[in-house]
């Protein structure tokens, strides 16, 4: 007879691991293996999206797939089990249920409809993580899914608030709001008082999502709840007025750093129309270069280098501001974010060490990081650490915008269409190829004279692009 312990090291529950920079959640986009699949240690299972990438998901175990815990299109906690496997395939009949009750108590928030599963205590030894990354050792929780989630039990003092409530119709309000430290920042700089939030998380815990709705409130006359927003579009008919698309993944992270950077940072923008007739010369020139032979060779290459050089020029404009310990972060090192429009939404990946590479080098990367973010494959450690970014509005059309900054970031530069426009030149009215350009910098750290020095020094390597030589 087979014992609840041998059911527990028989069966392995693989964990949404939290694949870069402290993610809570992902949406499973695909499920590479079925019930009954042998799979082996590094094969590939699922692809999942996180609020910044697609990735694929190794499993670290060799066995038969016995579960999928959750439908494609569902959104998982990171630290939940999402797939059951048995590790020792004929060596009983004990069904997974029983070795997850051996191990661990189930902690599922699942939405409606989606399968449900045991969160259990991870196995000795190898950690089901994605390779490259980490998890922390205690789960992720956060609040309940919506639609049907089960609801965790109550710990004894909520219970007890609870039944407070029942008899005295209102529930005590605790000294200090609960918050994670990260979400106490976020409500600090946002000007928000935690004491005001209705919290929604597990044990009345306000998460990110709670403060944000703190400060954008729908209108009394037109309410639309959170579980309305987040709730799986219906089908639409064709004369219908209407269409709903859940916020999640890319588009929900991009719309809350968006709302934190633009409340956060004092944003200052500064525009400047310059004449990139010989910047233009100079791509066509570098296109047949030797040097640069198979390298992708565009305007977008140049205007990089050019703000790489004014950022050597004027390297006070590449830091970052840290409200906890109230100080200015100078960054030694360029780490160039390029706004990419994908399929999943706007990313800003950024090329490491961008100062220290040649413009065959630069070339090379900035080819890399496009062909990676239209396939989809951005890593999140290719979009974490940026300093400064550069957004190509021009190849909407567009003659320049106002670009907000990347979160922790101090600049970000819009670069317009390049279009053939009259120009005075030598003292007469010709036919020029003209841009224009704004920045957009934070004010806590840089100052009108230091904005205007770092786009002036742009522009003027853009006119008289032989500068890219003399500056450098």
């Amino acid at each position: 007879m087979t014992t609840m312990t041998e059911n527990a090291a028989r069966y392995r529950e693989f964990k949404m691991p939290d694949v870069g920079e402290g993610l809570t959640e992902a949406e499973i986009l695909k499920w590479y293996v079925q019930p009954g699949d042998t799979v082996t240690d590094g094969q590939v299972v699922c692809e999942v999206e996180t609020a910044k990438a697609a990735v694929e998901l190794p499993i670290p175990y060799d066995g038969v797939v016995q579960k999928l815990n959750f439908d494609e299109g569902v959104t998982v906690d990171v630290g939940t089990s999402i797939i059951t496997i048995d590790v020792a395939p004929g060596s009983g009949d004990a069904p997974p249920a029983e070795a997850a009750e051996a191990t661990a108590p189930a902690a599922v928030t699942a939405p409606a409809g989606s399968a449900e599963s045991a969160e259990d205590e991870a196995p000795k030894g190898r950690q089901p993580v994605l390779v490259g990354y980490g998890v922390s050792e205690a789960s992720t929780k956060r609040r309940p899914r919506k639609g049907g989630a089960q609801v965790p039990e109550q710990a004894p003092a909520q219970a007890l608030r609870a039944v407070q409530t029942e008899l005295n119709g209102q529930v005590p309000a605790p000294a200090r709001p609960l918050a994670k430290p990260p979400v106490r920042k976020l409500a600090k700089d946002l000007g928000i008082d935690l004491a005001t939030v209705v919290p929604t998380g597990p044990d009345g815990i306000v998460t990110r999502e709670d403060v944000h709705a703190a400060v954008a409130p729908v209108a009394e006359d037109a309410p639309v709840s959170r579980e309305t927003t987040a709730a799986p579009a219906a089908p639409v008919q064709s004369d219908a007025r209407e269409t709903r698309i859940p916020v999640k993944g890319v588009r929900k992270a991009t719309a809350q750093a968006m709302i934190g950077s633009a409340f956060t940072a004092p944003h200052v923008t500064e525009f400047v129309t310059v004449d990139v007739t010989r910047t233009m010369k100079l791509v066509e020139e570098l296109k047949s270069d030797k040097d640069m032979a198979g390298l992708r060779v565009n305007p977008l290459l140049l205007i990089a280098k050019a703000l790489l050089v004014a950022i050597k020029r004027n390297p006070d404009v590449n830091a970052s501001w840290d409200e906890a310990n109230q100080e200015i972060v100078l960054k030694h090192y360029v780490n160039l974010g390029i706004a990419a429009a994908t399929p999943r939404g706007l990313i800003v990946p950024n090329i490491k060490d961008a100062h220290d590479k040649t413009l065959p080098q630069l070339a090379q990367s900035l080819g890399e990081l496009v062909s990676t973010a239209r396939e989809g494959k951005t890593s999140p450690a290719a979009m974490s650490g940026g300093t400064v970014t550069i957004t190509n509005v021009g190849v909407f059309g567009v003659d320049t915008g106002t670009p907000i900054l990347n979160p922790g970031e101090s600049a970000i530069l819009a670069v317009g269409a390049i279009k053939l426009q009259p120009w005075v030149h030598k003292g007469k009215v010709k036919p020029r190829q003209v841009t224009t350009l704004a920045l957009s910098f934070d004010h806590r750290l840089v100052d009108g004279e230091l904005g205007s020095k770092v786009l002036a020094d742009v522009a003027a390597v853009l006119e008289q692009p032989k500068r890219l030589i003399t500056w450098a």
